[in-house]
């Protein structure tokens, strides 16, 4: 009885983990940016005559795994709040990001816009894909294993969740060094328009929806891996 309640608060931590994390993974979150450059390459025009130059429309970005997206709000106020999704100016106009989170070359490679912190991309999407798979497996093999009180699939379930959430908390480790630390962020905001820039040019950059997700999400799959192993180890125990 008591390895059932405990399998079910286990269950329970871990499927809110593991949701919230594949939320995180399937939204395009995880960086906002604000700017007010002027022109987006080339799809929205520079200000017309009898628009104040000195004050340039803003122009809101979010990105994560699978797109990269902007969009304008002329009347919008600088604040996040604009990001949410109900709130977006349309239309929007996306490019696939499934690299994300380096600089995607619009042009032939080499891009004057790569630069050494490029290294961040292929760790940041393998253990990304990675944590998904592991959480996936994961949990498919602690539903097996709940009917039937198997310790040793709830050793293997438990092992593959823990192994999920440190690959969950690598990439957000990685993520936050690459924000804080490693990259360039207006260079990389306004790629393929830095040249054409108003002189009083400013990005803001926030982290975003799907970074919080995946930051909740982190420690309780963590969690839940941990309280799998005991419980297969007080399986094991009550066995002998």
């Amino acid at each position: 009885m008591r390895v059932g309640a405990a399998a079910l608060v286990a269950g329970l931590i871990g499927g809110i983990g593991v949701l919230l994390f594949l939320v995180a993974f399937g939204t395009d979150y995880w960086l906002l940016a604000t700017e007010n450059c002027g022109a987006i390459g080339g799809l929205s025009p520079p200000p017309e005559n009898g628009t104040d130059p000195a004050a340039p429309p803003l122009y809101f970005h979010h990105e994560g795994f699978f797109w990269r997206c902007w969009f304008n709000g002329e009347e919008f106020q600088e604040t996040i709040w604009n990001f949410w999704f109900t709130s977006q100016a349309h239309p929007k106009h996306c490019i696939q990001g499934y690299l994300f989170p380096m600089p995607i070359a619009t042009w032939p490679v080499p891009h004057p816009s790569y630069d050494p912190t490029a290294v961040y991309r292929g760790f940041w999407t393998a253990f990304i894909i990675l944590a998904v798979a592991a959480s996936l497996v994961g949990g498919l093999l602690l539903v097996c294993a709940v009917p039937f009180a198997a310790a040793q699939l709830y050793k293997v379930g438990g092992g593959f969740l823990i192994t999920s959430g440190v690959l969950l908390a690598l990439l957000i480790a990685l993520f936050t060094l690459w924000k804080e630390f490693a990259a360039d962020l207006e260079k990389y905001i306004l790629l393929e328009r830095s040249q054409k820039c108003f002189p009083d040019t400013h990005v803001r950059v926030y982290y975003g929806w799907s970074f919080l997700f995946a930051a909740v999400g982190a420690p309780l799959v963590l969690l839940s891996g941990l309280l799998f192993l005991c419980i297969s180890r007080s399986i094991h125990v009550e066995e002998k």
